[in-house]
């Protein structure tokens, strides 16, 4: 049985908002909890009922987005936030992804994909807007020379991560859920889940946004 996903929207342009809304509404087991103008309607009423997913703008009044989910990621881990904007410059990117959004979408994405991004990343999925995907690759540093690729290689090469940890690490990086990790690799949800946070761990970041993005930097993958 699918359960209900509660969303909360904070976008401080009245038409986008609406629209978000009404679209949302649309969509089956998918329920708005609350629209906002503001970051601090949205952490307000956070304190009250807490929704599984938010979707958050970044060029907001008086508190950013930026800060607001590094507000909300802190204090409510099980969140999950998709910076959901019309800002694409790479600073920001960075910046989303550092104070804990768990996915970075364009406001030109189309409904249908944004229906699956919120899904996914409800599941505990990451997702990146392909051209915001290409910022992330910029920023990997480049070896100066083979030999440099060779031991940046022999240094990275595993993190200490098993081989069944690999395995989850490849499909993380795909985007895929732990309950997809578990039906892929014929274990259980919760050997999934163990997996993945053993990875967290190892490879010392905070969620599995950042262990994708390690991943790449660090050609674990």
């Amino acid at each position: 049985m699918i359960e209900n996903i509660g969303i909360y929207i904070v976008e401080d342009y009245c038409l986008t908002r609406v629209t978000l809304k009404k679209y949302i509404e649309t969509l089956p087991n998918m329920t708005v909890l609350g629209a906002f103008e503001s970051a601090e309607e949205c952490i307000s009423k956070m304190e009250e009922t807490q929704a599984d997913v938010i979707l958050m703008d970044i060029g907001l009044p008086y508190m950013n987005g930026l800060e607001a989910i590094k507000i909300l990621s802190e204090k409510y881990p099980n969140t999950r936030i998709i910076a959901l904007t019309s800002h694409d410059k790479q600073e920001e990117v960075q910046a989303a992804l550092a104070s804990g959004a768990s996915a970075y979408a364009l406001k030109d994405i189309e409904y249908d994909e944004l229906k699956n991004v919120i899904t996914s990343v409800s599941k505990g999925a990451g997702w990146f807007d392909p051209d915001v995907f290409d910022y992330i690759r910029q920023t990997i540093p480049k070896p100066n020379s083979t030999k440099n690729l060779e031991d940046l290689y022999e240094k990275k090469k595993d993190a200490g991560l098993t081989e069944k940890e690999k395995e989850v690490l490849a499909l993380i990086v795909q985007g895929k859920s732990n309950t997809e990790i578990a039906e892929i690799l014929c274990v259980s949800p919760h050997t999934a889940k163990a997996h993945v946070s053993n990875i967290i761990a190892k490879l010392g970041v905070q969620d599995r946004v950042q262990v994708a993005v390690k991943a790449i930097q660090d050609k674990l993958v």
